[in-house]
């Protein structure tokens, strides 16, 4: 049930550009509420998306953020949420067609447009940087996505990260990000989708061509 339902809540996402509500997914499978919120709470305690902290509704189904943020991904009317860069890629890539991805410079006052047709980005004098190493990104994973930020030139990370208060991580260009995208999420809305295991998200950032201690997972045992 609970992969069918992180389907169904993705599929809605995409659809309708907001999650499903508790009783909307009840209705639509046919289950008591006390079913789906039990459904919920377990996808959440595997980090297959995030509850809003006092009720059991869904905040944050990855690449898709039911809270507005610096990041949105627009085709035609539609609009979509992401919780960072990486995400908005997915969204883009999952959507189709010719869609726009809004965001601001290191989240500050710069606002970009980034064009991405049929899932491929158009711009490429765009860099990202990943504020930490990934396998620490659900110790706060939503302080780690509202880091995870464009960039014009890998060396304004630093300047922006002393002004801050944070460390650096790596930066990406966002073509390597975009790709990074396409193969993390390209079978999230499928009703077999499941959660990456260590050893498997550790063989996507190798297939990108992500290598080091940076990218590195305990690929004996593990979901990311």
């Amino acid at each position: 049930m609970d992969m069918v339902m992180h389907s169904r809540i993705i599929n809605h996402l995409i659809a309708t550009c907001r999650p499903p509500t508790s009783e909307e997914l009840a209705h639509a499978v046919g289950a008591r509420i006390a079913a789906i919120e039990g459904s919920l709470l377990r996808l959440a305690s595997s980090h297959s998306l995030v509850l809003h902290p006092h009720i059991c509704e869904i905040w944050v189904a990855h690449p898709f953020s039911a809270s507005p943020t610096h990041t949105c991904v627009k085709k035609g009317q539609q609009v979509w949420w992401a919780p960072c860069i990486w995400c908005a890629l997915g969204v883009s890539n999952w959507v189709g067609g010719d869609t726009k991805v809004h965001s601001r410079i290191g989240g500050e006052s710069d606002c970009i447009e980034i064009e991405v047709h049929n899932g491929i980005v158009a711009e490429d004098k765009l860099w990202v940087h990943f504020p930490e190493p990934p396998r620490f990104a659900w110790d706060n994973v939503h302080h780690f996505c509202a880091r995870l930020l464009p960039f014009r030139t890998p060396e304004d990370v630093q300047p922006w990260a002393m002004r801050h208060g944070f460390h650096t991580g790596q930066t990406l260009h966002i073509l390597k990000v975009a790709e990074l995208a396409r193969q993390w999420y390209r079978n999230h809305a499928d009703e077999k989708w499941r959660k990456w295991t260590n050893a498997e998200a550790a063989a996507i950032f190798d297939k990108v061509g992500l290598h080091g201690e940076f990218w590195s997972l305990d690929t004996k045992t593990g979901h990311f």
